[in-house]
């Protein structure tokens, strides 16, 4: 059992809380907050002279509409249902169990008034695996994620669909399964389930998780086309590095210099003065991404630790605030960042894929005996280039755009949970290219007599149990596939 606490989380210890399948609770210091934070708001509804936003008043441009006392728990459950407006593809289930753990720990901070038998709902969902059905459009990433939180929050209430032991069922049943029962959800708490920037924070949160590996990963790659184009170790001196020392830069040539340490091919002779750019500008290119990848980084811990609901309970000042926390801009913004980050990874990945295959320093034009016979890898590198113009098209800001919504009430929204799903999109794409490299690199250093550095060639081994040799053509699709699948 993980108990959440005060602490300040990392993007790390959120993905490592997800991939434990460790149960999780509250420790004492948040159950307080959350029961604080609620006494607060009944009490401060007692003695209010005037309505307060989305507690005993409609919601949008309806925030004029006052609620009477006896209606308030259906006007919540009203909320949920209506706003439950999603469409399109299903939202992977890692990444729902991601916004679950996102929105319990954001209520958790005694600042949205949710009752502790509401929060104990959604950390029973998250223990039991009852993982919401939910869809990836349908939020503008302004008044929140409403529409994704919403299909969220209705297996609380008994409604909408959830993933339970492999099967799409009724919430209900799965909650019966489960020895659970649906709540009637209180004042303020629709609200405070469907405001919130989970969405776009869980795709995130996710991505850059599991980024770590793949920047690790594409590093190594890069050493062995390198490495196998016969390319020259100059551009990696750190003396070069030194003078203008951006971060990502020095560590990937510090990098690079240990993955190709004691290669034969590194240290041949060159017939050759100089390399192209995607080999010679690894570090800049690679590092920028880094670099970027570091601050988008920073962003969204702020916002995983942050309360994001609306209005916000100030207990400690005696006040409700209606703002807009919930407003995606800080993620929007970032996540197309993301986007250009990522892409730029594998466009430099598909150029030093199409300089393998060009019949160049030795190496056969396509990576295959016989070329004419055989086409070998020349199709792999179209597909490579298809997805890298794909993401170029994906990199177009969502974060530009707005759409006036409920009647001039909300006129300026994020668009963050597009730039979520193109962000997804193009880091999906950026490992299918470097699987494409993967695979022709691997092809260019069979072709050479010799050896690289024990690393890199301990990398070749293990690729070689998964994907074999190319010697004569063959559907490359399933050996692209098996590339992408062993980097992973």
């Amino acid at each position: 059992m993980i108990e959440l606490s005060l602490k300040q989380y990392s993007i790390k210890e959120i993905g490592d809380i997800i991939d434990s399948d460790d149960k999780i609770c509250l420790a004492f210091g948040l159950l307080d907050k959350v029961q604080r934070g609620r006494t607060f708001l009944e009490e401060y509804v007692k003695k209010a002279e005037r309505p307060i936003y989305g507690i005993n008043t409609g919601f949008g441009s309806l925030c004029d509409v006052e609620i009477s006392h006896d209606q308030l728990g259906q006007l919540q459950e009203n909320l949920v249902k209506s706003h439950a407006c999603g469409i399109g593809d299903e939202v992977r289930p890692e990444i729902v169990r991601y916004m679950l753990l996102l929105k319990i720990l954001g209520l958790s901070k005694g600042n949205s008034g949710i009752r502790l038998e509401t929060i104990q709902m959604l950390i029973d969902l998250y223990n039991h695996k009852i993982t919401p059905v939910v869809f990836d459009q349908g939020s503008l990433g302004a008044s929140g994620d409403l529409a994704p939180l919403a299909h969220l929050s209705l297996p609380l209430i008994g409604l909408g669909e959830v993933w339970f032991d492999g099967l799409r069922i009724d919430s209900k049943l799965a909650l019966e399964q489960c020895g659970l029962k649906a709540i009637s959800l209180d004042s303020k708490e629709g609200l405070a389930l469907l405001n919130g920037t989970q969405f776009m924070s869980a795709h995130g949160t996710y991505m850059l998780y599991h980024l770590e590996h793949w920047l690790a990963q594409g590093d190594k790659v890069a050493a062995l086309s390198l490495d196998a184009y016969d390319g020259r170790p100059e551009p990696f001196d750190d003396a070069v590095h030194a003078v203008r020392p951006h971060n990502g830069q020095r560590e990937t040539a510090a990098t690079m210099r240990s993955l190709l340490e004691g290669s034969e091919w590194i240290n041949q002779e060159k017939k050759h003065v100089q390399d192209p750019y995607s080999f010679r500008c690894i570090p800049q290119v690679h590092g920028a991404s880094k670099d970027a990848i570091a601050h988008i980084a920073s962003v969204f811990e702020t916002e995983i630790n942050s309360v994001t609901d609306n209005p916000t309970l100030i207990p400690e000042e005696d006040k409700i605030i209606s703002a807009g926390n919930f407003h995606g801009q800080p993620l929007a913004i970032n996540l197309d960042y993301l986007c250009i980050a990522l892409a730029e990874l594998a466009s430099i990945s598909e150029r030093r894929t199409y300089k393998l295959i060009g019949g160049q320093r030795g190496l056969p034009a396509y990576l295959v005996a016989n070329p004419g016979l055989n086409s070998g890898l020349m199709i792999a590198q179209y597909t490579a280039a298809s997805i890298v113009s794909q993401n170029k098209q994906l990199c177009s800001p969502a974060s530009v755009d707005t759409i006036d919504s409920s009647n001039g009430q909300e006129d300026h929204v994020s668009m963050g949970a597009n730039a979520a799903t193109k962000a997804l999109r193009v880091f999906e794409n950026y490992q299918k290219v470097m699987g494409i490299e993967m695979l022709s690199a691997a092809q260019a250093a069979d072709l050479r007599e010799g050896n690289s550095s024990k690393d890199l060639m301990h990398f070749l081994q293990a690729f070689r149990k998964e994907v074999a040799f190319i010697q004569d053509d063959r559907v490359l699709h399933y050996d692209m596939e098996k590339s992408k699948d062993f980097l992973a």
